[in-house]
């Protein structure tokens, strides 16, 4: 077995936890993946002892407190963090909205940060519980700015939801409609996730032409009926935008310079 293979199939223990299915036994695992005993015990072993892993009374596993911890760290190094959460927090100071940052990974949408002052708004999906690939305005901000050889897949594999949500009928239909998101620069939803709820949201950027998250505000149908939708997308675009630009800034100086810490960590360092 090689190390790749290895480290894939940890991954994939990992993988099986999920907001459905917070606990597994050794014998679940098993059946699941189809590992030898020998073989999962190992990697049983070895994330017990670094904390991704823990043990549970009934004899089955959790995950463990390193995950915390990891998080804990990433959320003071992630330079979309960093740069966004001002800007998540201006827009909840602006409008009376939930505020959020969703970051595109793989297959999946995850809500990664956030800041609220709606009180009459619950978000379904607070940060860490993956969003729906093809419904809401964070997903179609983020899939009208896929290159094609990207964007094709992403609309025939979520066919059925797009129709669902009457953005068409046929791929081209939808491509249709998604280049009209990527000219006005921002997406509109009414009730697609949250009954009641309208999101607008726009595309950031990582120093590429590829989205990497999307800034997002959820707001009441009432909310939103006081205010110009044109007015708040192009208001969420020029956020994201600066968001992009400030990511794009800091991969540029990383880039230039490989051996000397980048802003952030300075910062850090700083404060420590």
């Amino acid at each position: 077995m090689t190390a790749r293979n290895s480290l894939e199939r940890v991954i994939a223990l990992l993988d099986l936890f999920s907001e459905d299915r917070l606990e597994w036994t050794p014998e679940q695992m098993m059946a699941e993946l189809g590992y030898s005993r020998p073989t999962l015990y190992r990697y049983l072993k070895t994330l017990k002892e670094a904390g991704f892993l823990m043990p549970t009374p009934s004899g089955g596993y959790t995950l463990g407190p390193r995950v915390i911890e990891m998080d804990f760290l990433m959320s003071r190094s992630d330079a979309l963090l960093l740069k966004g959460q001002p800007k998540l927090d201006a827009l909840a100071g602006r409008y009376p909205c939930n505020a959020l940052l969703a970051r595109w990974y793989g297959s999946r949408l995850l809500c990664v940060a956030s800041a609220c002052s709606a009180s009459d708004i619950q978000t379904s999906y607070p940060r860490g519980r993956p969003m729906p690939l093809a419904r809401g305005a964070i997903s179609r901000a983020i899939m009208a700015f896929l290159p094609r050889r990207r964007l094709l897949p992403a609309v025939e594999t979520n066919l059925a939801d797009l129709r669902d949500i009457g953005l068409g009928q046929t791929t081209g239909d939808i491509l249709k409609a998604l280049r009209g998101v990527r000219r006005a620069g921002y997406a509109i939803a009414r009730g697609e996730v949250t009954p009641g709820v309208v999101g607008v949201a726009a595309p950031v950027f990582g120093g590429s032409t590829t989205p990497i998250a999307a800034l997002c505000i959820t707001m009441s149908r009432e909310t939103a009926s006081r205010h110009r939708i044109a007015d708040l997308g192009e208001g969420i675009a020029d956020a994201a935008r600066d968001i992009s630009e400030a990511l794009a800034r800091q991969h540029a100086f990383e880039r230039s310079s490989p051996t000397e810490p980048c802003p952030t960590t300075v910062y850090l360092r700083g404060k420590a």
